[in-house]
């Protein structure tokens, strides 16, 4: 039986909203298990410079990541849709191992096969250097609680 993950497209506004804030939530949880099972087993990706495919490889990148990527916290948002395809801008806030803290600003291009698996991700991203005290996404680790106003509500 082939997998499949809901929402499935053809997408509305609705479940493509539900589609990004589901990712958002995997992403939070800083579980490459758990994310890689959103992507189909030879999803292609390319984040920043990296090249991608295969949830094997999705799973060591997001591993070297978070080893890296210290306290992450990442806020989604849609931006567009069509049928199969989402658009979405996101912001993270991390730290690295000597303590500096970083946004990241970026804009993600996915597409989905008709199981609701990505099959495709391709993801720009901007680090800024920013201080502690101008952090905006301070919950604690995992999901973004349901009052935060997500990137709109903190610019």
């Amino acid at each position: 039986m082939e997998e499949k993950r809901l929402p499935l497209p053809p997408f509305s506004r609705e479940t493509a909203i539900q589609k990004v804030r589901m990712a958002e939530d995997a992403w939070n949880s800083r579980d490459p298990a758990r994310v890689s099972l959103a992507y189909t087993a030879d999803s292609h990706w390319r984040n920043r410079s990296e090249f991608i495919t295969g949830r094997a490889a999705i799973v060591d990148f997001l591993t070297r990541k978070w080893s890296r990527e210290l306290e992450y916290r990442l806020v989604k948002e849609l931006w567009s849709f069509t049928d199969d395809r989402i658009a979405v801008r996101f912001q993270y806030e991390f730290h690295d191992s000597a303590g500096q803290w970083f946004r990241a600003y970026g804009n993600e291009l996915w597409e989905f096969d008709g199981n609701g698996l990505m099959r495709r991700r391709e993801a720009s991203i901007n680090d800024v250097p920013i201080e502690p005290s101008q952090r905006k996404f301070d919950w604690p680790l995992g999901v973004r609680p349901a009052d935060h106003a997500g990137i709109v509500g903190v610019q």
